[in-house]
């Protein structure tokens, strides 16, 4: 792939392989953007929405970013972006993206100790700047995020750098600038006041400085600060000004610890907590997370970074908010240790908590002091610590969220992504340890830190335990952790423990909140909300959703999204080890709740099935509010993977019932959305539930269920098996709905196998059938096999007839997927028929349907249809717009019939636009597609294309032999037209006959 390099700090500068590249679209510049700013990493969808369209997103933002990144991806390379399943990756290197490689370089920075390599780091970091980052980039979420960041890491870069060559005179008109642009920021006024001086320019260093003073009085009302007054001062002495060092009689306190050795990663916290620094105001930063997850390291590490911006000291405590048999150090006390590193000696030290807040106060105002408030309980341990006057730094970690803190940046640590566990790992285990940098070495690593959850201290545990017993490969310490029930009990090493860490969190809870700890971690899937905790707790919704909030704020719990919970898997472990009693009752409530929540919300996205399939259940429980098919499909698409997670819990736990009911309620939605391989998973649950229990109703719609999902995966062979076993299965009981739905698949099977006679009598049994039986849904699926049917043959006023009957049943009954496919039927007709404009009429109305129920195949299909519209209308543009955007998605999701039409329709566009070779290409594409599938139409249509192409190119051997294999099919499948315009036996035997020879070519 060509090298991407793209530029953000100044309007967005694109490059591939060198060559640039123009997006015109302000949409796909913003996504590009932020997918830019995370560079190798994922960028969720919420995220990107977020980033691109603000607060107002569209409703269909996910199809949206899609079409973006096809975009995106047809002028990058294919391989540009990838998905995983948390979103989009933009494959480059940091160093790829102008303003990363600014930020590396500014870290490497700051790491030396050599002020000419720091210097020249710095010029290479500041010369990457080509003006206002993210210049015609439309997006709000970038301007407020990520531009004054980085902003803010320029100017204090460029500070740096005047620092290091203080006489750099050609540096006065930068600075000139840059006080225009930030006229409020005293640091930029200063080493403008010193490059003036030494430039021998001291009367107008004075001018300057008058400047900057009135600015500041007449907009905040305040004189400059210590450092400009001292400035000014040597300026009116005549003397070479120097920063105002700290007072002599002044205890210069520097307390904090030792900075971590083996700190790794964090680079987006860090720059987080470090931005903003202004000496107008106290900057208070918290930082929250779980037990474990490397708070303290942070802080201090941060702290020893900005150590040399407070130039009176640095102060620390251990608050020990949550420290084994320690309570937690009152605020009072606290204060004691403050004031006596302040220099109050023990004859001075006030006896109330308000008389050493006030002296606290007085000492630390006018100066500059870090400080680091570690492990605390809770705000009102901390408010009494914070000073009272400006130019203080004030750093927390808390295992809570300190909600409670006015004016407070807040920021909550994750686990380590995968990347920086695995060097935190390698870094303290000992890389010569660790052996190699083989693919199976660094799998075996990446395995090894996901096992610790990219939990810091369990990852230093595991690299302890590493250590510490040198006859253990790594391998070996894999497969102990990957035990779930010992796996706690193996992040043991010394004094450090992740259990001992996780009992002291749980010991600060009340009783509710532990007994929902524990019920929670019984969730046999990722997340839950407040509705499943209700039935887990067999409380009411508002009062779970309390207590799960009360869990989020002290981090034993996860908000991904909002309003979902999830745990940690360590966390989640450490609370089902203390639910062992507990298990019964609360599992049988979450059960009963999603089977009761999920019939909901069917009935609400698919109504006709609740009127002819689905019994409802038993029991009923608190569900969300579902007012549209819209909602209803949000919550099926959220809590897919928590109903799947169920039925497995449920299939081992002897609860058939579930089982089968739960995918018999689902099933409609798992064919709508394309999610064949969990309809798959689900439905064999379903199928061995039913045979334990005896079920035979049971076991026949599941297998007409599995046969649907065979077929649309393209398994004719197992499809067939399915829907023979149901309908043998089904006459044998009298279950008429699962006779019916086998009958349906039977037709379609055949039908897609080219045994039409065998096809339209399946058809025509299901239809007797449904009439006798009042069954509008089976009469709607099998009207519409019998009008596709037709339409193949080409007897159009027999299809339309059956599709427009087809079209009414479906909405009476509220059956939009039927509905969807009655009107891409009729499209095709009048397609057929060249009446395009009737067509196209069709075919957007189907579109709309797929769009507002989320049918993926009703998407491809219209798309599909459109395109050969725009193809035949000479509209090649939009025409191959849609086709590529066919062939994305079914590549998207594994769907190998549009996959087919997408290359048939490229083919026949790129012979249309003069260029059969490509038309050549991509014909044989699909040849080899209809033959793995086993179409034998398709074969015909995708040969009828072959030998047109080779005709144009004079190919006139090759064109003959793909004709006459047309021929050949068409006459064994006893019919005489493909789907394709003018591919009939009477055109082919013409286009035979009329074949030219080699010397006729010109």
């Amino acid at each position: 792939m060509d090298v991407l390099r793209i530029g953000v700090l100044g309007p967005l500068d694109v490059a591939v392989g060198g060559r640039p590249v123009d997006l015109t679209a302000g949409r796909q510049r913003a996504l590009l953007a932020v997918l830019a700013m995370s560079a190798g990493r994922a960028v969720t969808m919420d995220r990107i929405a977020e980033a691109v369209w603000g607060a107002r997103p569209p409703v269909a933002v996910r199809a949206t970013v899609h079409t973006y990144v096809a975009r995106l991806r047809a002028v990058l390379g294919a391989g540009a972006i990838s998905a995983d399943a948390t979103g989009y990756v933009l494959n480059v290197t940091a160093d790829e993206v102008d303003a990363l490689r600014f930020l590396r370089l500014l870290d490497e920075a700051a790491l030396t100790s050599d002020p000419a390599v720091e210097q020249a780091l710095l010029g290479d970091a500041l010369r990457l700047w080509r003006g206002t980052p993210f210049g015609h980039v439309p997006s709000e979420w970038l301007a407020q995020a990520e531009t004054p960041r980085l902003v803010e890491r320029r100017l204090a870069a460029i500070e740096r750098f005047v620092d290091l060559r203080p006489d750099r005179a050609g540096l006065v008109a930068e600075l000139r600038d840059l006080t225009a642009l930030h006229p409020l920021r005293e640091t930029l006024w200063a080493r403008l006041l010193l490059l003036l001086q030494r430039g021998g320019r001291s009367a107008e260093a004075l001018e300057q400085y008058a400047a900057i003073r009135t600015r500041l009085v007449d907009e905040l009302g305040t004189d400059p600060g210590p450092e400009l007054q001292h400035i000014y001062a040597e300026l009116l002495a005549g003397k070479a000004p120097e920063p105002a060092a700290p007072a002599a009689h002044r205890t210069v306190p520097r307390q904090l610890p030792a900075a971590p050795q083996l700190f790794t990663g964090r680079v987006r916290e860090l720059e987080t907590v470090e931005q903003g620094q202004d000496v107008s105001t106290v900057v208070i930063s918290a930082i929250d997370g779980m037990a474990g997850i490397g708070k303290t390291a942070l802080a201090v590490h941060t702290a020893h970074r900005l150590a040399g911006k407070y130039p009176d000291g640095q102060l620390f405590i251990d608050l020990h908010g949550h420290t084994h048999c320690r309570e937690p150090i009152e605020p009072a006390e606290a204060l004691e240790h403050m004031l006596r590193a302040l220099g109050v000696p023990e004859t001075q030290m006030p006896e109330g908590l308000e008389q050493r807040a006030a002296l606290y106060r007085t000492r630390l105002a006018g100066r500059r002091v870090l400080i680091l408030l570690d492990n605390a309980a809770g705000e009102d341990q901390v408010l009494p610590l914070v000073p009272g006057a400006p130019g203080c730094l004030v750093l927390i970690t808390s295992r809570r969220r300190l909600a409670g803190l006015d004016h407070t940046r807040t920021l909550s640590l994750d686990p380590l992504p995968t990347s920086d566990a695995v060097r935190l790992l390698v870094s303290t285990a000992g890389g010569d340890r660790l052996g190699n940098e083989s693919p199976d070495r660094l799998a075996e690593l990446a395995e090894l830190a996901e096992l610790c959850g990219g939990l810091p201290l369990a990852i230093r545990i595991a690299a302890g335990r590493l250590r510490s017993h040198p006859t253990w490969g790594l391998s070996h310490l894999i497969r102990r952790l990957r035990d779930q029930q010992h796996r706690l009990g193996e992040l043991e090493a010394g004094q450090r423990s992740v259990v001992t860490a996780l009992d002291l969190s749980y010991r600060h809870l009340d009783p509710d909140q532990q007994r929902a700890y524990r019920l929670a971690s019984l969730h046999p899937g990722p997340d839950l909300d407040a509705y499943a905790a209700a039935a887990l707790l067999g409380d009411s919704v508002p009062e779970s959703r309390r207590i799960l909030d009360q869990l989020l704020d002290v981090h034993l719990l996860i908000e991904p999204t909002a309003g979902r919970y999830r745990f940690h898997d360590l966390i989640r472990a450490h609370a089902a080890n203390l639910a062992a009693a507990d298990r019964a009752a609360p599992l049988h409530r979450l059960l009963d709740h999603y089977r009761h929540t999920a019939w909901i919300a069917m009935g609400v996205a698919y109504p006709f099935e609740q009127m002819h399939r689905l019994p409802p259940p038993a029991v009923r429980t608190a569900v969300p509010d579902l007012p549209d098919p819209a909602a209803a499909l949000e919550w099926l698409d959220d809590e897919l993977p928590n109903l799947l997670a169920t039925a497995r819990y449920a299939a081992g736990h002897d609860r058939h019932d579930f089982v089968t009911h739960l995918s018999a309620i689902v099933h409609r939605y798992l064919r709508s959305r394309s999610r064949y391989h969990d309809a798959q998973t689900l439905h064999q649950e379903a199928l061995t539930a039913a045979r334990l229990a005896g079920d035979q109703a049971g076991e026949a719609d599941v297998l007409a269920a599995l046969g649907h999902i065979c077929r649309l995966l393209d398994r004719h062979a197992d499809a067939l098996d399915h829907f023979g076993r149901a309908l043998r299965i089904a006459r044998a009981v009298g279950h008429r709905p699962a006779e019916l739905e086998a009958l349906v698949g039977l037709g379609h099977v055949d039908w897609m196998r080219g045994r039409y006679a065998n096809a339209t009598d399946h058809f025509g049994q299901a239809l007797t059938i449904a009439r006798a039986e009042g069954h509008r849904p089976g009469e709607l699926d099998a009207l519409v096999g019998l009008g596709h049917l037709d339409w193949m043959r080409g007897r159009y006023p027999e299809a339309a007839d059956h599709l427009e009957r087809a079209l009414g049943i479906a909405g009476a009954i509220g059956h939009r997927a039927a509905e969807l496919n009655a009107l891409s039927g009729l499209g095709q007709i009048e397609r057929s028929r060249r009446r395009f404009a009737e067509a196209v009429g069709h075919y957007e109305g189907a579109a709309r349907i797929a769009q507002d129920i989320g049918h993926l195949v009703g998407e491809l299909q219209t798309l599909t249809g459109l395109g050969d519209i725009e193809r035949l209308l000479g509209r090649y543009a939009r025409a191959g717009e849609r086709y590529q955007r066919v062939l994305d998605l079914a590549r998207r999701t594994g769907d190998r019939n549009f996959e087919f039409e997408a290359q048939q329709g490229l083919g026949r566009l790129r012979h249309a636009t003069g260029d059969p070779e490509a038309a050549v290409a991509h014909h044989d594409l699909a040849l080899v597609l209809a033959g793995e599938l086993g179409q034998p139409m398709d074969e015909a249509r995708a040969h009828d294309g072959l030998a047109h192409a080779h005709h144009s190119l004079c190919r006139y051997g090759p064109a003959g032999h793909h004709w006459q294999r047309v021929l050949d099919i068409l006459t064994g499948l006893g019919i005489d037209r493909t789907d394709d315009e003018g591919t009939t036996v009477e055109a082919i035997r013409a286009h035979l006959a009329a074949l030219v020879t080699p010397a006729e070519c010109s």
